[in-house]
């Protein structure tokens, strides 16, 4: 199907790639399909979630354990049972990034992540219960807060991990569920 979108014209995408936010995104309730664009062949952490119901609808989204390895949320039974989630392997979550004028200030949402199963094509947004995480987490202040080195095979590394850890520091294994 073809869609008219925010940041690329016209575009043609498959209708089985549809992905259906029952209750809308928090603001937009009134909007409630959308599709995941991403055009970087995996070079960048950005992609865009794009209304395909109002072209000048698209938020642009990162996965927030890009920027928080640590992050963790706790799916609630509610939201488990209305994205018809069986099994974590499908399960992909992305936050909410704002890119301002002043791109210092960009900021992402780490508070309420945006939780997809893309088994069933189906999307929520949902508000973690974590006092630590905030609507606007700004990015800069991780920049600044990681000291990066350089080990012997390029890698980046923190905290003195080795080579093999810093490649594969970004665990997506930290959702669990409420039973």
């Amino acid at each position: 199907m073809e869609i008219l979108t925010r940041d690329y014209g016209t575009i043609e995408v498959d209708e089985a790639s549809v992905i259906r936010f029952e209750d809308g995104l928090f603001a937009f309730d009134d909007y409630h399909d959308y599709v995941l664009l991403d055009d970087s062949n995996g070079e960048s952490p950005f992609r865009c979630l794009q209304s395909i119901e109002e072209s000048n609808l698209a938020f642009v989204m990162m996965d927030p354990f890009e920027i928080k390895s640590d992050y963790e949320i706790v799916l609630g039974e509610d939201l488990i049972e209305s994205l018809d989630i069986t099994e974590l392997d499908g399960i992909l979550i992305l936050s909410i990034v704002s890119v301002p004028e002043d791109v210092k200030k960009s900021s992402i949402n780490l508070r309420a992540p945006i939780i997809i199963n893309v088994n069933k094509c189906k999307g929520a947004q949902y508000v973690v219960d974590n006092d630590q995480y905030r609507v606007r987490h700004y990015l800069i202040n991780e920049v600044i807060n990681v000291k990066a080195e350089r080990d012997d095979c390029g890698a980046i590394i923190q905290d003195g991990t080795d080579c093999m850890e810093a490649e594969f520091a970004i665990e997506r294994n930290n959702v669990t569920k409420v039973e």
